[in-house]
This record gives C-alpha cells, structure tokens and sequence, in this order.
C-alpha cells in the first residue's frame, strides 16, 4: 500500500510545523550548550558532563534497541510518537518549575533532579524517534524524503536564527539558576506548540513487524546482519561516527574551567553553532538532487577531525566561535545523513525495527562521553581530543564500504 500524494503532501506541511516550532525551543533547551552550561552553573564536574552527555545523546539513542521490538508488533505508531513528545514536554515543564524553586532553596539535591528529569527527556525524545522514523519513512513519497531533510534543515535553521537573540537574552538576564528555569518554560511552550503538527498527521499505511520476545528480536538481528551487506557496516559509522556530536559538552566545559565564560558567553556560542547548521541546511537544500550520502559522510568525518585540532593547537575565547561553529556544521549535516541513510538502508515493512537495531549502533556514544568526562577528570583535556579523533578518523573505514547510491 502507498501514501496518496494528497496525504503525503499534508504530512509533509505538519512535520515541518513540528520541526519550526521544535527549533525554536531547540535554543532554550539545547543539549550542547544550554543544558552542559547549566550542569556546570550547578556544580557539575567532568565526571556529571559525562553522564549527562551519555544520556543526552549515545544513551537515549541506545536504548530505541529496547523499545523497537515493542512498537514493531504494532501496525501503526502515532500513538507512540506523542507518548514520547508528551513525555518529553512534561520533562521540561517540571525541570523549570524545580529551578525556579531552587534559587530560593539550599542544598545539592537539584544535580539529581536535572539528572532525572533529562533522562525522562531524552528517553522520551528516543521512544518517539522509533514512530517518527516509520511514519516519516510511510507517510512521504520517496522523491519528497530528500527535499524535505534539506528544506526541514532550512526552516529550522530560520527560526533557530529568529530565536537565538530571544534565548541569548533571556540567558543573561538573571543568574542561575533562574535564566536556566525561564529558558526551560519556554522550550515548554515551544515543544507543546510542536507536537500540534504530529496530531496533525495522517498515517494510513500499515507496517508491522511481529517480534515475539527478546530471544526472537536477536535472531532477526542476526538474520538481517547477514541478508543485508550494508547494516554491518552502517551500525560500524554510527558507532564511530556518532561520537562527533557528543564533542561540544565537553568543549563547553573547557571553556567553562579555562577560561571562566559568562552566560552571554554560553548564548553567543550557541548563535555561532546556529549560523554553522543554517548554513550547512541552506546549502544542501540548494544542492538536494546533486549531492550523495557518501560525499556528505566523508566531508563530515573530515569537519569532526578539524574541530579538536583548532582545539589542541590555537586554545583561546575566539577559538570557540570556531568550533561551535563547525558543530553546528557537524550536527546539521550527521543528523540529515543519519536519517537519509537508515531510509536507504532500510524498507517499509522493518524501519522501526531498523531504527531500534540503528540504537545497537550507539554503544560507543553511549560509553564514549563516560570515558571521556573520567580522562579529562584525572589526565586533562588532550588524551580526551586524540582518542576523540582516532576514533572519529576509523569511520572513514565503514563510510567507505556503505557505499551510498543515493
């Protein structure tokens, strides 16, 4: 069965009225600056950077290998999809609304309070990718899947812009931990916002894949490993590939302990990681029907290598305009590539399955900032910056063996 143009063309307008509000409260809540910022105001070490990070990103993403098998027995999974937008929502609320009572309170207990309430974020961010993944891949005609990464990287990039004077603003217009909580309120209201555009969508194509229990899901896995030549290799890039974006939390946090940046600060490198994924979207957007997957990745890894030697070799203030930059170019073209390559590698009837297996690739992002935040804890920053780049230079190897036609 296939989408009517109709139908697709509708779910196409309210997944972008999702991804445009969801930018604007990207800004206030963002995982690379915002959130590692706020950790650090509160008095997190290297050690809670990592964890935090670990959860934020490899963490949440790891663990779709547990709720795929789940949702893949269902036919369809709207409903799935706003859970875990709701859940998330609820996440920011409650954090805001906790930060804003800390400033009239003592003790540390709110360290394990935003530990718990981003775990409930970002879990509930991974259990709603599963269904957004299978529904964006059903509910859009193929030659509308490229187009539309691009011009979602556009419109986002527009309203990242528009918003981030707003978020810088409010970021320095109080201390902590109350700059923190009125940036949490309006992610809040933004996210609600967003999540009108999922109640919007159509979903009329079934895809179901029955997964009977745990002992049968790995047998599957196995089974697609072998019949599919590309999956080894695709899970081999996410999991050294997929280290790139969790680089920046960890730059904020040097940046924080070196040179004792201010929250404006914090908001003018979140402009600079903005203009890099405006750019970057703008870009492929114009050159959509040109560009391959498999150029995109190598460009990518090349930008992650190039990060941490402006780091080693030119540390200062300016050299993180710089970096943030280029993690926003980072950011923006891994997250278009990730999509656009699962699709590829991936049909209709196993994508939920094949977004779960996809988090069986995040083992090494998941561990990695863990690792990360316990080398720079007790041996500093540079061990942290090589065994960040030998890492990311061994995703040429899979990149290689992909072999994109797209």
């Amino acid at each position: 069965m296939k989408v009517s143009r109709a139908i697709s063309k509708r779910n196409f307008y309210s997944l972008l009225w999702h991804a445009g509000f969801l930018a604007f409260a990207q800004n206030f809540m963002d995982v690379d600056t915002i959130i590692p910022a706020m950790m650090v105001d509160a008095g997190g070490t290297a050690i809670h950077i990592g964890i935090l990070t670990a959860i934020m990103l490899g963490g949440s993403s790891f663990t779709q290998l547990i709720f795929a098998p789940f949702i893949s027995n269902y036919s369809f999974k709207k409903k799935f999809l706003l859970s875990g937008i709701n859940l998330r929502i609820f996440a920011l609320l409650v954090l805001g609304i906790i930060l804003y009572f800390s400033a009239k309170s003592v003790g540390n207990y709110e360290i394990v309070l935003i530990f718990l309430l981003i775990t409930i974020f970002s879990l509930g961010g991974a259990f709603a990718n599963i269904g957004y993944t299978d529904i964006l891949g059903k509910s859009l005609d193929e030659d509308l899947r490229k187009p539309f990464f691009s011009i979602r990287q556009v419109v986002t990039g527009v309203v990242l812009i528009s918003s981030v004077f707003i978020a810088r603003h409010v970021l320095g217009s109080s201390d902590y931990p109350l700059n923190y909580s009125y940036m949490f309120l309006i992610g809040f209201l933004a996210l609600s916002a967003a999540s009108l555009g999922f109640w919007r969508l159509k979903e009329e194509v079934p895809s179901k894949m029955v997964v009977k229990n745990p002992y049968h899901f790995f047998q599957i896995i196995k089974s697609e490993l072998k019949q599919n030549s590309k999956l080894p290799y695709f899970l081999g890039f996410i999991n050294t590939m997929g280290i790139s974006i969790t680089l920046l939390p960890f730059v904020m946090l040097f940046a924080k302990e070196n040179f004792e940046i201010q929250s404006a600060d914090t908001g003018n490198y979140l402009f600079f990681k903005v203009i890099g994924g405006v750019l970057t979207g703008l870009i492929l957007f114009i050159l959509s029907g040109r560009f391959k997957y498999s150029f995109l990745l190598k460009l990518n890894a090349g930008m992650a290598l190039i990060a941490p030697v402006i780091m080693i070799l030119v540390p200062g203030i300016s050299t993180f305009y710089i970096v943030f930059f280029l993690g926003g170019i980072i950011f923006a073209s891994y997250t278009i590539t990730m999509n656009g390559v699962l699709l590829e590698v991936s049909g209709t009837s196993n994508r939920a399955l094949y977004t779960g297996i996809a988090g069986a690739g995040n083992i090494l992002p998941a561990l990695f900032p863990l690792l990360g935040g316990w080398i720079i804890q007790n041996h500093g920053f540079l061990p942290f910056f090589i065994l960040f780049m030998v890492l990311i230079l061994s995703s040429f190897y899979f990149i290689h063996h992909l072999k994109c036609r797209k």
